[in-house]
């Protein structure tokens, strides 16, 4: 089945770079250069992963990127936020809106080409209903169990989705319960950001995580000072 990529960005000869590259890749790719031509375009073709230009001639990158997540329909699609401004406060505030990667301006269409496949693989991993994994692997803490092999996750044995990053931080606080990973050590592992910069994007994840597993939520602990870790025991 092919896989569909929006490009939302309102230079042409970029879009037309990204589109190119993108249908090399194998992808079925559709064009806008407004936010609100994206957005619609989004909702009616419900893709797999969305190229979103920050700063758009109409809205904000950040405003339509929050209103993808706000929509059950496409609550769960990739975005990559591709933009010209490249401070961290930047990145950190396109991760916060919900964007999943962040790439900027000029870049490497290779890149942007493998980061794109990327998402779009995590999403048909999370689409897929494949047979349940080795038992042995699946990692338990509490009501929680996480399939590291089909990604799959059950909260008191019922399906629950979650967002590729939520994902990704859940998994690396189970993977070793009662560890305490700092906010730098997630930031580097989970978001592959490094260097000296505010961390409060983890903050902001880790509620959403907390949000996202309901009745389990208290299996994710808050180490004042220190960061965040997986309850090792769990009644």
């Amino acid at each position: 089945m092919e896989r569909r990529v929006v490009i939302i960005e309102d230079e042409p000869d970029v879009s037309r770079l990204l589109e190119f590259n993108l249908k090399g890749a194998g992808f079925d790719v559709l064009t806008a250069s407004t936010g609100g031509e994206g957005l619609a375009l989004v909702l009616s073709t419900q893709p797999d992963v969305v190229v979103l230009d920050l700063m758009l001639p109409d809205t904000s990158g950040s405003e339509v990127c929050q209103q993808i997540r706000a929509d059950p329909k496409t609550s769960e699609v990739g975005v990559l936020m591709l933009t010209a401004k490249g401070e961290a406060e930047d990145r950190i505030l396109g991760l916060e809106v919900g964007a999943d990667d962040y790439v900027v301006k000029p870049f490497v269409v290779r890149e942007v080409v493998l980061r794109v496949t990327a998402l779009a693989n995590r999403l048909a991993e999370r689409r897929a209903r494949p047979a349940a994994g080795d038992p042995s692997g699946v990692l338990k803490v509490g009501p929680i169990e996480l399939d590291p092999v089909t990604h799959d996750v059950r909260i008191n044995n019922v399906p629950t989705q979650l967002r590729p990053l939520e994902y990704k931080l859940l998994q690396l606080l189970v993977s070793d319960p009662g560890r305490v990973f700092s906010r730098e050590e997630l930031l580097e592992q989970v978001w592959e950001m490094r260097g000296d910069i505010n961390t409060r994007t983890v903050d902001v994840h880790v509620r959403r995580l907390r949000v996202s597993l309901g009745p389990a939520a208290d299996v994710i602990e808050t180490v004042h000072g220190f960061g965040y870790r997986a309850k090792r025991d769990v009644a």
